[in-house]
């Protein structure tokens, strides 16, 4: 039998991290329900080996039930039927295998019949069931609306609605408009209070709305008249048992079909109010984008390890000039890169992933009792690594997804352009993935702010410390000279005081501060399992060529550079 979790070691490996006992005891305040709740763990290794049983059982239904479907659900996809959006029977089937396992609401507390799992073993299983339907990924993945609920709404909110969600009710995320893309400030639905009746009602349109007509939505929109900025929007959740939106259709797009895109509107929606008016935006939104910026590297490092064993399949099988393709150097060396580039982009996210768990796991803690010295400084430093971390992360998963699945196809030749082969499907789904939640273009002005305030400079420090293994000191000094390189050219753009400059010069900067980290990650994984030492070395070494380009841009491109370039284009 097919199951995703255990045929993956790098998943265990990555559960087992040393940060995991910290994060479930943490999560666990110390084990307090235990004698509560039959199904509470004891101690640190009864969590975690809960936390695989539930994992292995997502693993078997990801590969027996939702990996067979998916070729079926891409080619018909989900149907509008009078105002409805209908799952294809068989996206249907792989949610009620799912509801049916008992494994819902993975992060809510044990109160809302939730298992009270930290968010990475909830990230791990996106990251599988993503890598046997990118599509369904989504609508899975969309449990996340809950977790906003849970940190911001009100006692009455959580009392009606988290249970729901454990019970396998879905989620969406109402955010983008027409003239409202990436500018989340330039929204627009109008959310009016009705003083008799003491209620809101939303009107507007919202469209690229994923799983848009979810049971439950978190919908933001214009709460204050005459404004015309984030200080203006507040969040709003709408139960669809209201019947008060119009589902115009469902888009067509170029992959992950069996996720239903919706464009909707809203007429005298009735709404109830997440937390405070005028957060919307500058608080919970951006809590709710960080949430669902994990999720999708979750969901391209599944893309990519489905493509990279595509890839690696069809190489062994394929004959060419008598012999398997595989034994040619221009396609083992693809693979090499392909494998380390997955490797990378795991090991951040999980790294990422760790980080958000101890910052939020310590924030509920503080509702519950005041926090020490020690955990509020704590709550701090991950606070900041998170915020820094998450658009670093979905830049280079959702980049490395489409280089993997793009190098996967082509090593497929000509079949791989055929539908005969799930790589064509791959590839069509990879592709969205650095564009929705943000483009690549905005995690890069996220990240940079993690250069410019030193978080990354100093997080390397603390990498370097812990590599002690007298084996690796060789590639350690390969990464100190890299990042010596990396000193020299942003103290030039720093010392220019230049922010156009800077601008300019961004992603350049980020993607050498992301190659160093990843690198340093990669290293820490050899150094508690030798499997990971050819990742590491293949992607040191194609780090330090991608750094050197970078620098050598970056050193000869001045002001006068920068000019030219608006020039083109009649940019003044």
């Amino acid at each position: 039998m097919e199951n995703f979790f255990l045929d993956n070691k790098s998943l265990k490996f990555h559960l087992n991290h040393h940060l995991m006992e910290k994060i479930v005891r943490i999560k666990e305040d110390d084990f307090s329900e235990k004698d509560i709740y039959d199904y509470a763990p004891q101690d640190v290794e009864d969590a975690i080996d809960n936390y695989e049983k539930v994992l292995e059982i997502i693993g078997e239904i990801a590969g027996e039930v939702i990996a067979n479907n998916a070729e079926i659900v891409d080619a018909e996809g989900p149907q509008l039927i009078n105002n409805e959006v209908h799952y294809h029977p068989a996206t249907q089937e792989n949610y009620n295998s799912l509801m049916e396992a008992d494994v819902m609401g993975m992060t809510l507390p044990r109160k809302y019949q939730g298992l009270n799992f930290p968010i990475l073993p909830f990230v791990m299983s996106n990251e599988i069931i993503a890598r046997a339907d990118a599509s369904f990924s989504n609508i899975w993945g969309l449990q996340d609306c809950a977790e906003t609920i849970n940190e911001f709404a009100s006692e009455e909110i959580k009392d009606q609605y988290l249970p729901l969600f454990s019970q396998g009710k879905t989620g969406a995320m109402a955010l983008t408009e027409p003239d409202a893309g990436s500018d989340l400030q330039a929204v627009q639905l109008k959310a009016t209070y009705d003083e008799k009746k003491e209620k809101w009602y939303l009107n507007g349109v919202k469209r690229f709305i994923t799983n848009g007509d979810a049971d439950i939505s978190l919908v933001l929109a214009r709460s204050e008249e005459g404004t015309t900025d984030g200080r203006g929007l507040s969040l709003f959740l709408y139960d669809r048992s209201d019947k008060a939106v119009t589902v115009r259709r469902i888009e067509n797009k170029m992959g992950i079909h069996g996720s239903p895109t919706c464009e909707l509107v809203f007429k005298n929606a009735p709404a109830r109010l997440i937390g405070q008016r005028k957060l919307g935006l500058i608080k919970y939104v951006m809590s709710l984008m960080n949430a669902a910026r994990l999720g999708v590297a979750a969901q391209s490092v599944g893309i990519a390890e489905a493509a990279y064993r595509e890839g690696y399949k069809y190489a062994l099988e394929r004959y060419q000039f008598g012999k398997p393709i595989i034994q040619f150097p221009a396609v083992y060396e693809m693979l090499n890169l392909m494998k380390a580039k997955l490797d990378g982009a795991r090991t951040l996210m999980y790294e990422t992933t760790r980080f958000v768990d101890i910052y939020k796991g310590l924030n509920y803690l503080s509702e519950k009792r005041p926090l020490n010295q020690n955990e509020r400084d704590e709550l701090k430093k991950y606070q900041k690594l998170s915020e820094y971390y998450t658009p670093l992360v979905k830049l280079f998963a959702s980049e490395y997804a489409n280089q993997v699945t793009y190098d996967a196809m082509q090593i497929h030749g000509g079949s791989g352009y055929m539908k005969d082969y799930p790589i064509e499907r791959l590839y069509r789904d990879a592709r969205i993935t650095n564009i929705y939640e943000g483009t690549s273009q905005l995690q890069v002005v996220a990240a940079i702010r993690g250069i410019t305030n030193n978080t990354f400079r100093e997080k390397l420090n603390d990498y370097n410390s812990q590599i002690t293994h007298p084996e690796l000191q060789n590639l350690k000094s390969s990464l100190i000279k890299m990042t010596s390189q990396y000193d020299h050219v942003y103290s030039k753009i720093k010392d220019t005081a230049d922010q156009e400059l800077l601008d300019f010069h961004a992603r350049r900067l980020v993607e050498m501060m992301g190659n160093i980290i990843i690198s340093y990650l990669l290293l820490l994984d050899t150094q508690r399992d030798i499997q990971y030492l050819s990742s590491a070395q293949t992607f040191i070494k194609y780090a330090n060529a991608q750094n050197t380009q970078h620098a050598g841009l970056i050193t000869t491109m001045d002001d006068e550079d920068v000019c030219a370039c608006k020039n083109n284009f009649g940019i003044e």
